[in-house]
């Protein structure tokens, strides 16, 4: 019965697509995860590892042996390789390079030594090139020399004999001129091009913004070196969004769902730590107006909400600053005014809901003689914390760009830190000033 399951799930396995397949294993525990692993046909190793996410093909790669992974690798194209390569164990690396054609081992050694967050890195070398010399029939009789076209090819790329680019043919245009129309006649020579170097974010940004498909990559030369598909695009966008989301709420690094206990843990240790010493100075605070708590029991109950606001109100603007950081929008000649405005939200916010907040106070203690003093209290407490949470919402991820780190590295921790401790510190320091 066992065998007969297993044969049934094989059998359902082999029409899906890699991505598909890794999704799946992406949300079984681990060793559900192995079962299904190995009833994939080997050839599709490699592709699946491709798909899967950097901690589930850790798990993976762990599970098979070393003629298991050269056999799943070495199917690959050269820039798959590099992207399967810091995963791979050094010997299967070395191995697979020794069975590529020069030109592939050359190819592999480019991707893997360009920075991870560059444009190279992403590159593929499937780019077909003609010459501008040459008839549109001829492109056509060149074309039908291939058994399929690269995937996602929506031009030609036009080159002179030194390889440098001059241009692209889309295929509309060769399909709709006259085949004795020649190449130079009607390709364009305004092409969107890319250096190697340039990076992943704002190559996608450009992708985004011109609605491209795939773009030519180029050596500082101008050389024809590859291409940049909007399938690497997706990925790109995909990938700094988790990476953002996971950043901000403190975590290293993407984390199998299913991981051991301990490890997971070890993920989240950093910023908890960080979180624990806050939160005690935050208490320290809270001590340091032990007397004015004594003395007036409801500043007790109303200092959450303050530290709560400001706290939300802050993150709205962290948001809209770290997406504008991440389009390039913000630059020196525009922070100033950006920063005015949130300023000029925060503090209209305070005045609103510290307004509102003031008046509940005010009402829900206003058989206490000190009913109006609370009212005044929250509302100038709201409006002052809510303009700090949006200066640190904005310096936080500012500050960390500007020393070359991810704007988003634990950001909500650290504004949330600020809040709290600022916030109780605000609303008891007016308070002691005002209840004498």
């Amino acid at each position: 019965m066992h065998r007969q399951a297993q044969s049934e799930l094989r059998n359902r396995l082999e029409p899906m697509h890699p991505a598909d397949i890794a999704y799946i294993l992406e949300a079984l525990p681990l060793d559900e995860r192995l079962t299904v692993w190995n009833l994939v046909k080997a050839e599709r190793d490699g592709e699946i590892l491709l798909e899967v996410s950097d901690s589930v093909r850790e798990t993976l790669i762990e599970s098979m042996d070393r003629d298991e992974l050269v056999d799943a690798v070495e199917s690959l194209d050269a820039d798959e390789i590099a992207d399967l390569a810091p995963d791979l164990p050094t010997d299967v690396v070395e191995e697979v390079r020794s069975q590529l054609s020069l030109e592939e081992r050359e190819q592999l050694r480019a991707a893997m030594s360009y920075p991870d967050d560059s444009v190279g890195a992403r590159m593929d070398f499937d780019a077909v090139s003609v010459r501008e010399d040459v008839t549109l029939e001829t492109v056509l009789r060149y074309l039908r020399r291939f058994d399929r076209l690269p995937d996602h090819t929506d031009q030609v790329f036009v080159v002179g004999r030194d390889d440098i680019l001059r241009g692209a043919l889309p295929l509309d245009s060769l399909l709709t001129n006259e085949p004795e129309v020649m190449v130079m006649d009607v390709m364009r020579r305004d092409v969107l091009t890319l250096q190697v170097l340039d990076s992943q974010s704002e190559a996608a940004q450009a992708f985004e913004r011109y609605d491209l498909i795939s773009a030519p990559v180029t050596d500082p030369q101008g050389r024809l070196l590859g291409r940049l598909t909007v399938a690497e695009v997706v990925d790109v966008i995909r990938e700094e969004g988790d990476a953002d989301l996971l950043s901000q709420a403190g975590l290293r690094e993407d984390e199998d769902l299913f991981s051991s206990v301990w490890r997971s843990a070890k993920n989240r240790w950093l910023w908890l730590a960080i979180n624990l010493c806050t939160a005690f100075f935050a208490s320290r605070v809270i001590g340091g107006f032990e007397g004015v708590i004594e003395k007036v029991v409801a500043l007790a109950a109303l200092m959450p909400i303050v530290a709560g606001i400001a706290g939300n109100s802050g993150n709205q603007t962290m948001t809209l600053f770290i997406r504008s950081l991440a389009l390039g929008q913000v630059n020196a000649a525009n922070a100033r005014r950006l920063v005015v405005k949130e300023l000029a939200i925060a503090g209209l916010n305070g005045v609103v809901w510290g307004g509102i907040a003031g008046l509940c106070a005010w009402w829900l203690y206003s058989e206490s003689p000190q009913g109006v003093l609370l009212g005044l209290t929250m509302t100038l407490a709201m409006i002052l914390n809510l303009l700090l949470g949006a200066l640190i919402a904005m310096a936080v991820p500012l500050g960390l760009q500007r020393a070359g780190r991810d704007p988003a590295l634990g950001s909500s921790v650290l504004l949330t830190f600020s809040t709290d401790s600022m916030g109780f510190f605000i609303f008891l320091g007016l308070a002691s000033l005002l209840f004498r």
